[in-house]
Order: structure tokens, then C-alpha cells, then sequence
């Protein structure tokens, strides 16, 4: 039997990211949430060398907090996450700055436990376009090859932040389903890095995976959006591309401090405020919506996804049990 297998319908908790200002508390607040497995962000625009220094951070963390977390490579730490009461802690770049120019470095980062890496993070990357760029061209010449390469070592493709050919051709291109794990459907709210049905659609003939975001300024209503507006959101998107392709990616980033939206935004690329849509907004992190606070808030979702109609396996398969299968088939090399 599977690890999917064995836990569809029970249905394990996994969250497709997160970058929070790490600490005791929150880890403690994703056991209390049941929240077996989160794919974590340990780089925005770090170079390798800095990668690394993050990697030490995390090590030293499963160090002190052994009980609540550890380093999840593989689908079947997720069951060792279950079985032991804590959380696999699952890394992964919101930018392709890790491998800088160096299509060798794919292969290393993957060795080093990386097991999602974003092609753009809103701007044109060496691989392909960010959402907030306004012509589109799509691919690059070395992003057709460092999806190759991380289609063979088990690196995934992630385009949560890509504009839309360049995520298009990414579906086309990559001999592996690719995902958003963190994003919502523009039919639901008009966001810059919110996905179109066309995108939609793709990810889910391709076997691929999209993961909903509880981040506001992604939701209709921005903080003030209830959780029924948010399940039926949901369900609008499993009546277009079916279940299995569906799961979450909060973007929750809990406890950081408002600075951090100028490292996530301007990086090292502007000197200037320059984030696209709404720059004077999106200058601090929102109000969470008061259904979805933190880790311990999942409960939330599963019962709004039962109360807006799903049966209890399809809530099993949207809180976890999907990046679950997803994961079985594609850390691995090819």
C-alpha cells in the first residue's frame, strides 16, 4: 500500500508554503494544527553561498526543537511525520537566485534538500517572466534546460510568481507536472499573480498541482474574506479542473516583520518602491482573514470544505492528501 493510499480519507495535513519569522511557537502551533508537512521558503533572492547559511539555520532549528520538526526529503517522511507526532519541514526557492548561473548547481541543491524552486519571483528571471513584468516572452534558453535538469534530479518546477506564456510553456515544456503551490484563480479575484482558467486547466490535464493561498491581498474581499467566499472558491475551481489537482498553499507568513516585504519585493534589483500592483499597499503584511490566523486554523478549512459540499474524501484530498500523491511521484529522479 502507498503513503497515499494509506492515509487517503484520514488525509494528512500539508501546507505548500510558508515563510514565517520561525520560532518555537509557530512549530508548536503546527502540531496543534495537525499540520504534518510544510513546504517552507529559505530563499527570496540569496545567492548559493547564502542559501547554504539558511540550510545551517534550519539545521540548527531540527537541533533544539527535535520533537516538533524535522527535515522532510522524501513523500514517506511524511508518514514518519505522522507516526512520530511532528512536522517534516520541506525547503524550497521562491527565486532561481540558488543556482545563480550555474545549471550544475540544480543537481546540488536538490542533494541539499530542496525539493521546489520557483522559475521567476515577479520579475524576468535567466529561466523566464515574472507576473509583474509587462511583455511576456516566455522561457528562456536556459530555463528549457534547468527544467530538464530538474525534471531528471526531482527538482519542482514552480511558478506560483510566473507571468502566463512563460507558465504555459513550462506545462509543454517540463516532461514532469509542474505546480503553483501558492496562488488563486483570477476569476475569483483579478490579482497580478493569480492564475488564469487557461492555466488552470493545464495543471490539471498535465497532472499537475495548485495550491489555493490564504494570503489576503490574493482573496476577493483582501482580509475581510470569509471562509464560505473562500470554499466556494474552491469548489468553483474543482467544478473546472477536478479535485485531484487541488490543494493548499497558505503563504502564511506569520510573525515577520513589515521590513520583510521590502526584502521579498525589492530585493537587491531596485532602489525605488517598486512592486507592481498597489505598491503604496503592499508596503506591510495584511490582517489574516479571522478564520485563518495560523497553523492551528486548518480545522477551519477542512469543515468549510464539508459545509460547502465535499465529501469527506475530497476534503482529504484537498488538505493534504494530493501533495501527498504528488510528492510520492516527483521528489524522485526521473
Amino acid at each position: 500500500m502507498s503513503t497515499f493510499e494509506e492515509f487517503t480519507g484520514t488525509g494528512p495535513r500539508i501546507d505548500a508554503l510558508q515563510y514565517g519569522n520561525w520560532s518555537e511557537k509557530i512549530f508548536r502551533q503546527m502540531r496543534e494544527g495537525g499540520v504534518d508537512a510544510v513546504h517552507v521558503t529559505i530563499a527570496y533572492h540569496e545567492m548559493f553561498r547564502e542559501t547554504v547559511a539558511n540550510i545551517e539555520t534550519w539545521n540548527r532549528m531540527f537541533e533544539r526543537f527535535p520533537d516538533l520538526i524535522f527535515h522532510g526529503k522524501w513523500a514517506s517522511d511524511v508518514a514518519l511525520a505522522r507516526r512520530t507526532g511532528r512536522t517534516a519541514i520541506f525547503f524550497g526557492f521562491q527565486n532561481p537566485s540558488p543556482i545563480e548561473d550555474d545549471i550544475g548547481l540544480v543537481e546540488i541543491v536538490h542533494a541539499l534538500g530542496a525539493r521546489f524552486m520557483q522559475l521567476t519571483y515577479n520579475n524576468q528571471s535567466l529561466l523566464a517572466t515574472g507576473c509583474y513584468e509587462a511583455e511576456d516572452p516566455g522561457l528562456t534558453r536556459m530555463g528549457k534546460q534547468v527544467i530538464r535538469e530538474m525534471n531528471r534530479v526531482g527538482l519542482v518546477v514552480d511558478m506560483s510568481h510566473s507571468a502566463e506564456r512563460s507558465t504555459l510553456e513550462a506545462v509543454e515544456h517540463s516532461e514532469r507536472p509542474i505546480v503553483v503551490t501558492h496562488a488563486n484563480p483570477s476569476f475569483w479575484h483579478a490579482a497580478l499573480r493569480n492564475k488564469s482558467n487557461d492555466v488552470l486547466k493545464a495543471l490539471g490535464r498535465s497532472s499537475g498541482m495548485f495550491g489555493f493561498s490564504l494570503y489576503p491581498h490574493h482573496l476577493k474581499d483582501k482580509s475581510e474574506c470569509t471562509l464560505e467566499s473562500f470554499c466556494e472558491m474552491v469548489a468553483r475551481t474543482a467544478e473546472m479542473v477536478g479535485v485531484d489537482c487541488l490543494g493548499l498553499g497558505s503563504d502564511l507568513c506569520q510573525d515577520q516583520p513589515d521590513s520583510v516585504v521590502d526584502w521579498m519585493r525589492a530585493g537587491r534589483w531596485t532602489k525605488e518602491v517598486d512592486y507592481g500592483e498597489g505598491s503604496a499597499t503592499h508596503r506591510a503584511f495584511p490582517e489574516q482573514p479571522s478564520w485563518f490566523r495560523d497553523n492551528r486554523d486548518f480545522g477551519n478549512i477542512s469543515e468549510g470544505l464539508r459545509a460547502r459540499g465535499f465529501s469527506a474524501e475530497e476534503v482529504g484530498k484537498i488538505m493534504g492528501g494530493n501533495w501527498l500523491r504528488f510528492f510520492e511521484e516527483n521528489f524522485i529522479p526521473s
